[in-house]
């Protein structure tokens, strides 16, 4: 295979990222460019953040930022400081950015304003609620972006529909699916299932942080009612996430709640891999339940992965008690038919690499603002 001179800086900052960014990361350096990782510490805690990189066996990043904990804006902020001189010293051939983390909007932002292309994995996604932060760092991320890797049909439409130039956009898959193929056997072979004294099939994962969710008092009061109410049904594992830590005590849910720290990755997608049902405010567990098969409610009124729904395994459900109960009977009751969206088939950033490894050797590649209208 014919090597690359292009360098090529992977920017990650969050848990989300860490599973997005490594497969890409291996596609290119096999493909000969050279690769920088750069870890924001935008996800601070152990748990969130170095043990994925164990988990994923990615190496040691070449650049930490280690940004403080703050308020989104802050941290957005920190990470536009800290970036700057450092993408202005290297200059790569182009930065990568994935998903919608504060990390994402703020290496897009900085990119563009050195003149550098950007790369957004899992472009196009929206979920139409500007009262979500990820929902702005995502669309920002995808108006400064010269290359949108969607990961699916809908988010292809998506930016079509907001007049993106069809030589920007290229239908990928989904990297993280990629990732959770090539770690679902190890995951397996951890036993974290027995080693909970749970059986396969018999107990439920709950998973919380969004901050309408969480950081809200009666949101969250409502949320402890509703897991307390669903574990009627059957047992339910909640690792929590540090964002919920501080208000969540034990005292607080039922004897059928088992509450653990947060878990790394292989040990939480076991536990996945093994559950009867899942119930999460998560984005990227709404892909990974329908790549696994496993049946998923989502506690939000609104998704930006609607192809989990008509394609998956998932069921957007909000937070009302009688329509998340309903929802969790019919699962325990019913048979479910596991279903995938086409190209989630472990080769998305094989399909990248290649697409943006083509394009910097070609130079056939405009900004922006060069190509489509009514870009901003």
């Amino acid at each position: 295979m014919a090597t690359s001179p292009l360098k090529i800086m992977c920017v990650a900052g969050a848990r989300p990222n860490f599973m997005k960014i490594k497969p890409v990361v291996d596609a290119l350096e096999s493909r000969g460019a050279t690769v920088l990782i750069v870890h924001t510490g935008q996800h601070y805690d152990e748990n969130m953040s170095d043990v994925f990189f164990r988990d994923l066996g990615m190496r040691t990043p070449d650049y930490r930022l280690a940004i403080a904990p703050g308020s989104s804006m802050q941290q957005s902020g920190e990470i536009l400081a800290a970036l700057e001189p450092i993408m202005a010293s290297i200059r790569p051939s182009a930065v990568v950015v994935c998903g919608d983390v504060n990390s994402t909007m703020a290496a897009a932002i900085v990119a563009s304003h050195l003149h550098i292309p950007v790369a957004h994995v899992e472009a196009g996604l929206r979920s139409r609620d500007w009262d979500m932060p990820e929902e702005v760092n995502r669309v920002i991320a995808d108006a400064l972006a010269t290359w949108l890797f969607a990961p699916s049909s809908d988010a292809v439409e998506n930016l079509r529909a907001e007049g993106v130039h069809e030589d920007r956009i290229v239908l990928a898959g989904n990297v993280m699916i990629d990732t959770l193929l090539s770690n679902v056997t190890r995951a397996r072979q951890r036993d974290v299932v027995g080693r909970m004294g749970l059986s396969p099939r018999d107990y439920g994962l709950v998973t919380l942080h969004r901050p309408a969710n969480v950081d809200d008092d009666d949101a969250f009061d409502h949320l402890v009612s509703l897991v307390n109410q669903a574990a009627t049904r059957l047992p339910l594992v909640f690792p929590v996430h540090p964002r919920t830590a501080k208000r969540v005590t034990t005292d607080l849910f039922s004897s059928n709640v088992t509450l653990t720290e947060p878990l790394g990755y292989l040990d939480f997608l076991a536990l996945q891999d093994s559950a009867r049902v899942v119930l999460t405010d998560s984005g990227g567990i709404q892909e990974e339940t329908t790549a696994l098969g496993v049946p998923c409610l989502t506690l939000r009124d609104s998704t930006e992965r609607p192809i989990t729904i008509t394609e998956g395994t998932n069921r957007l459900v909000g937070t009302d008690l009688t329509t998340v109960l309903a929802a969790l009977d019919d699962i325990l009751t019913s048979p479910q038919s596991p279903r995938s969206p086409a190209l989630w088939d472990g080769h998305a950033s094989d399909r990248i690499a290649d697409s943006l490894l083509g394009a910097l050797a070609s130079g056939e590649w405009r900004h922006p603002t060069a190509v489509d209208g009514n870009a901003s």
